[in-house]
């Protein structure tokens, strides 16, 4: 396969979320370009109209207006979450703030993720679950008087953080946490500090106090870095060209996988990098480049959780054996990623394994030929399908259509960036 030519890919999957939700809580218009149109970012859409907000369509091309009235209203009826993850755990945050009753669900997917690392701390705040100390969906919030909090986070998670950020923005008092570990992604402090409230860190406490405002903003969202890794990953495994990716969020705590990439040996590099939403945004380079093993450590993990599969495919292509340290949180995602990780990889005649809380793949030249179950995950479905590009690779995919959830058109994209060199 050769590569060229120049893509774009779908909007910040997570700053989609956060940014629709903040303008719900604003008063007024708002407008966000660029917006992921998944099927995620419409369940957060979906359940935003629930809660009072206007919002408007999501479509390819247009940006979104959001009219807020300051505050959520109680719904008529459940919020259904889809396979949003990042929507409920939020979501709950939001409400845990308003006094009224609200009750979350989602798909069979999303009902198996566990919530009591959010709703613990909320409870700590203030809030009030049905059924009482919840691990899953579907659950009922009942919201009311917050008050300040004091948290260490039992694993490093942006959506638990974010959860706790809006709950504490919402209710307008202080809050401090650590977070174990590497830090996860940042979007929902870059986001709060740019309204005006203060985001403090020391001694590897994060301090908030309430001192902002959410006022009505139009802004324009980057493209998703974890959806341009499966196209970087596709470009790496060609035999010739060069590929470009504009317009793609570099947020340090979102890029760890490049990093992981440059000591396999691959050649990405970043051009024209300004700024967007607080956030650094720049083009990608990407030409093919022969890989080599390595090792992602234990504090790598936070900044990379969501490429690990993409990665472990392209470990399979790599001279050696590579190890993934502590990626147990893995097993909590869309499915179980981390035995399907393994259990997919010598389905196609690679050695993975998994021991204990640690993913080894072992690099080969075999032709990767067999089935990929994925349990609708998108992840998987993508970063499989990226191994399908090899020559000679016969991988069929259970369920393709899941990349929509973070990726619509992914299928497409991979197809333009191989006829665009013929």
């Amino acid at each position: 396969m050769n590569v060229a030519g120049t893509v774009r890919v779908p909007g910040d999957k997570s700053l989609t979320h956060r940014l629709l939700m903040l303008a719900a809580m604003a008063r007024g218009r708002s407008h966000v370009g660029g917006a992921l149109t998944s099927l995620d970012a419409r369940s957060t859409a979906r359940c935003l109209r629930a809660l009072g907000a206007a919002v408007s369509p999501l479509r390819p091309g247009s940006a979104v207006e959001i009219r807020g009235s300051g505050r959520l209203r109680a719904p008529e009826s459940r919020l259904d979450c889809g396979n949003a993850g990042t929507a409920a755990r939020l979501l709950l945050g939001l409400l845990a703030a308003h006094r009224f009753r609200a009750t979350l669900t989602g798909d069979a997917s999303l009902r198996r993720r566990p919530m009591r690392r959010v709703t613990e701390p909320l409870e700590r705040m203030g809030a009030r679950f049905v059924p009482d100390h919840p691990d899953t969906l579907p659950l009922t919030v009942r919201g009311g008087t917050l008050g300040p909090l004091r948290w260490e986070l039992p694993v490093s998670s942006a959506q638990v953080k974010g959860s706790l950020l809006f709950a504490a923005m919402a209710a307008g008092q202080p809050l401090s946490f650590r977070e174990p570990g590497g830090r996860s992604r940042d979007h929902s402090e870059r986001l709060l500090r740019a309204f005006g409230f203060g985001l403090e860190e020391r001694d590897g406490w994060v301090h908030f106090s309430p001192t902002g405002r959410i006022r009505p903003f139009d802004i324009q969202v980057p493209g998703d870095p974890s959806s341009a890794a499966f196209l970087v990953g596709a470009a790496l495994l060609a035999e010739s060209g060069e590929l470009a990716i504009t317009g793609v969020g570099l947020n340090p705590t979102r890029t760890g996988f490049l990093a992981v990439l440059e000591r396999m040996g691959a050649r990405v590099r970043s051009e024209n990098v300004g700024d967007a939403c607080g956030e650094p945004v720049g083009d990608l380079h990407v030409a093919p480049a022969s890989l080599r093993s390595t090792e992602v450590t234990a504090h790598e993990i936070p900044s990379l959780v969501d490429e690990v599969p993409l990665l472990a495919v392209l470990a399979s292509r790599a001279a050696g054996t590579t190890v993934f340290r502590q990626v147990g949180e893995l097993r909590v995602k869309e499915s179980d990623r981390l035995a399907l990780i393994a259990a997919n990889l010598r389905a196609l005649g690679a050695r993975a394994e998994v021991a204990g809380e640690d993913l080894h793949v072992e690099g080969g030249d075999a032709r990767p030929r067999g089935r990929v179950r994925t349990d609708g995950d998108h992840r998987l479905a993508m970063a499989f399908a990226v191994l399908g590009t090899l020559p000679g690779a016969r991988v069929t995919v259970d369920d393709p259509g899941s990349a929509d959830v973070s990726f619509p058109g992914f299928a497409a994209a991979l197809r333009s960036v191989r006829r665009s060199a013929r």
